[in-house]
């Protein structure tokens, strides 16, 4: 009885551990009941029932990588280009993945392979180079559709590389220096031509505001003439009044004025030593005393001094 109880604690033992299942984050276990699938384990605890029931698949439910192998591909113009590509998706439905498809992983890679030859075979090399984002988004709708009843979401295709031939790449290279060499001369040429404009604009604001210089200088100077003009008018008029109302005492007065200023400016020349004046000293003493009489004139209130009369006998 001994042996029977312990044999009975030990099969229990044995049971409860085999019938609890621990489901990792990120899977998700499928459970089969004589081999047919019956439900789907989430991650935690789960209990089955040893013998009857037993864990089928266990589905990676995370977002994963499957690496295309590089291939070679014709495209429509007859060049052959070499290519890897790289595929993302999740599985939605372990159920499906498990018993829909004999391996999903060597489904979407033989799914991708295909249609990514038929995708870039249709196109010119120059657009295989440049429309990558093209090819992109046709493989990650046909692939997506293809794998829908999969319970498989492929959420992106990216192409790796695209390698086209040796004197593909060459004649590529030697154009793309020409055109950058065609947009160097551009852009020199079109930099002399703003330089060259530059130059023009300053140019000609320059003349236009030396022009416009000497507009305002001769304004000035005939501003200037006009009132020197009008200076020495009135000057005049100053003059002929002071005559008509002096007489001959104030032509007497100018004449002798610029009689002295004209012997001052023989008298500073710095080239004079000496000079001579073939003059008579009676003019000179003529004019000084008609300057005198004048200022007389002047100091008596406008009256003309008297001047005495000669005696007959004299």
């Amino acid at each position: 009885m001994d042996y029977v109880a312990l044999f009975l604690v030990f099969f229990a033992i044995i049971f409860i551990f085999s019938s609890v299942k621990m489901v990792r984050q990120g899977f998700n276990y499928t459970i089969e009941r004589f081999g047919r699938y019956t439900k789907t384990a989430q991650p935690g605890l789960t209990v089955i029932v040893p013998v009857f029931e037993r864990v089928g698949r266990k589905v990676n439910m995370m977002e994963q990588v499957l690496d295309i192998p590089g291939q070679e591909i014709i495209t429509r113009d007859n060049a052959m280009v070499g290519v890897d590509a790289v595929v993302f998706f999740q599985v939605l439905d372990a159920a499906k993945a498990a018993y829909e498809v004999s391996d999903v992983y060597l489904a979407i890679m033989q799914l991708t392979t295909t249609n990514l030859r038929t995708v870039m075979g249709s196109m010119d090399l120059d657009e295989t180079l440049s429309k990558r984002d093209e090819i992109n988004a046709r493989l990650l709708s046909v692939v997506d559709h293809a794998t829908g009843p999969w319970g498989v979401k492929i959420t992106r295709v990216e192409i790796k590389d695209i390698r086209p031939p040796a004197d593909i790449s060459n004649a590529m290279a030697r154009q793309m220096k020409a055109e950058r060499e065609k947009r160097a001369v551009i852009l020199e040429a079109e930099g002399m031509r703003a330089a060259e404009i530059l130059r023009a604009e300053g140019e000609k604001q320059g003349q236009i505001l030396q022009a416009e210089g000497r507009r305002e200088a001769a304004f000035r100077d005939a501003e200037a003439r006009e009132r020197e003009a009008e200076a020495e008018a009135k000057a005049t008029q100053m003059v002929s009044e002071a005559i008509a109302s002096s007489g001959s005492q104030a032509i007497n007065y100018f004449v002798a004025q610029k009689y002295v200023e004209a012997i001052s400016g023989f008298a500073t020349s710095p080239n004079a030593k000496t000079i001579l004046f073939p003059v008579e000293a009676t003019q000179l003493i003529g004019t000084l005393g008609g300057i005198g009489e004048l200022a007389k004139e002047a100091l008596n209130g406008g009256t003309p001094p008297t001047t005495p009369q000669r005696r007959s006998d004299q």
